[in-house]
């Protein structure tokens, strides 16, 4: 049992406990980030459901370990940890970008070895893991990119304080991690099999409107429950805005309670 609260430990953060909650809502963070938007989450949700964040190695408490070297490695380290308690009671998955990317691909090892799925997938700015659009993340070059570029990229995207990136140490190390997410991105591939539909679990994708439009049609073919789709005002990082966190964590309460547990 150490072994895996160590484990607990270091890959989940949740700073609004709720062990009485009737479902959990694990999030994802996108390329770069770490935890505390996302954990922050919980004190918005009722006590129905109890949030928490994944950190993945290389940022935060974790900052000494080296970064995960592909997909599943980081699928594996997940599953592992969490495994107990998502068969203990109903959850659900959040990701944003590079997290709704991971959120699936657990939710796909979860459902393929052990018959376990979340009740209700939610993901945020990304393609359809099967989509077309999906590929060109593929051959962006980091290992060509100057430090510059990777910058510009993650500007374009919005969402990281200019501030952040006058601190040369600071800018260092999210470019430096920024790489390493993408890098983990370009080793995950989905092909969906001709007839094999992966989920039967609602999907809801959520876009800033302003951001660069998604390959959403395709997230249609992996589940057989019902897809819905919300454009909230907003760029890249739309959820950050406090309305928008309002808007998204009133909505996630409303699917997770009509979901009938």
């Amino acid at each position: 049992c150490c072994l895996v609260f160590l484990g607990m430990e270091k890959l989940v953060v949740c700073p609004y406990k709720r062990p009485n909650a009737l479902c959990r809502l694990i999030c994802f963070p996108w390329a770069g980030g770490g935890t505390s938007q996302l954990a922050a989450w919980g004190k918005l949700f009722s006590s129905s459901i109890e949030v928490s964040s994944v950190r993945l190695p290389g940022r935060e408490s974790r900052l000494k370990e080296p970064f995960a070297k592909d997909m599943t490695t980081i699928v594996n380290e997940i599953t592992s940890v969490l495994l107990k308690e998502l068969q203990e009671k109903p959850f659900a998955f959040f990701g944003h970008s590079f997290g709704s990317y991971i959120s699936f691909a657990v939710a796909l090892h979860l459902k393929e070895k052990y018959g376990l799925e979340p009740i209700h997938l939610f993901v945020s700015g990304a393609h359809a893991p099967n989509s077309e659009a999906f590929l060109p993340i593929k051959s962006i070059p980091l290992s060509d990119a100057e430090d510059e570029d990777i910058i510009t990229y993650i500007q374009l995207l919005g969402g990281t304080p200019s501030e952040f990136l006058q601190y040369e140490d600071v800018r260092k190390h999210l470019i430096h991690t920024f790489r390493e997410d993408v890098r983990v991105l370009q080793t995950f591939s989905f092909e969906k099999a001709e007839r094999n539909i992966p989920f039967s679990c609602d999907i809801t994708c959520f876009n800033g409107s302003e951001d660069k439009p998604h390959d959403l049609e395709a997230w249609h073919d992996l589940t057989s429950g019902d897809t819905s789709f919300y454009d909230l005002p907003g760029g890249h990082f739309y959820l950050l805005e406090p309305s928008n966190a309002i808007f998204l964590t009133k909505h996630i309460t409303r699917c997770i309670e009509n979901a009938g547990l």
